[in-house]
């Protein structure tokens, strides 16, 4: 292992991306702190640190970069992974599963970056890589709720771009497409599966480790540092296929 090796946090980590997000560092010698209201159900590297709590309420995440700070006195970067789908009609979504979506996809992410910074500016600097989806630029029925917040967590990546460049932190956003994970499988039949992969041009659904790669890319500052603000849609081609074909 490296003499000072980078630290990362992932929300979402006992997840499909977030695990395979969780390895990758962990073997590319980085130091992994992950948090997920599930448990991991595994062993988790180590030299890293994870803990189970539910970043939609605000105290959690409080008492999340608590324990962090008595772990690391410095972040290198964090990864803002985790999510909720209501998968209902517009007209049938109530209230509490509006505000429940937007509590985890979005407020999150901004009450984060606040308890954040400081552990990012104490390393001079580092990345915040937000996961969106290609549902924040193309959507399809039924997910309106998590449509709204994917598309402001864009929004949002775009305002902290700004907002961290003179503190050397970079922003930016991976939209991911349809990837083999449970959240995908909870929502869809085998047969809904094909007929979705066959809708990418690369023919398939993409895997978590692919989205891992990507999530590396830009959070490692030696690949993408002139890059802020930005979003990278990875989605086997999906997005950029008309619907007519």
């Amino acid at each position: 292992m490296k003499k000072n090796p980078r630290v990362m946090l992932i929300t979402g980590a006992a997840g499909g991306v977030g695990r395979a997000t969780v390895q990758l560092f962990h073997e590319k010698d980085w130091i992994v702190i992950g948090v997920d209201r599930n448990d991991y159900g595994e062993p988790f590297p180590s030299n890293g640190l994870f803990i189970q709590a539910d970043i939609s309420d605000p105290s959690n995440l409080e008492k999340i970069y608590q324990a962090v700070m008595n772990f690391t006195d410095k972040l290198d970067a964090v990864i803002n992974n985790a999510a909720l789908q209501v998968v209902k009609p517009l007209l049938e979504t109530s209230v509490e599963e509006w505000d429940a979506v937007m509590a985890s996809n979005l407020r999150s992410v901004f009450l984060g970056a606040k308890l954040a910074y400081p552990l990012l500016t104490n390393r001079g600097g580092g990345a915040i890589v937000n996961i969106s989806s290609v549902h924040a630029i193309a959507t399809s029925s039924g997910v309106s709720s998590y449509a709204a917040s994917k598309g402001g967590l864009l929004a949002l990546t775009r305002s902290m771009a700004i907002e961290f460049a003179n503190d050397n932190i970079r922003v930016n956003a991976i939209l991911p497409g349809a990837v083999d994970t449970p959240m995908l499988s909870a929502h869809l039949d085998q047969i809904r599966l094909e007929n979705l992969a066959k809708r990418t041009v690369n023919g398939r659904i993409g895997l978590p480790s692919e989205l891992a790669h990507a999530i590396y890319f830009l959070a490692d500052e030696e690949q993408s540092s002139f890059m802020t603000g930005q979003s990278i849609v990875v989605d086997g081609g999906a997005t950029a296929k008309l619907s007519t074909e």
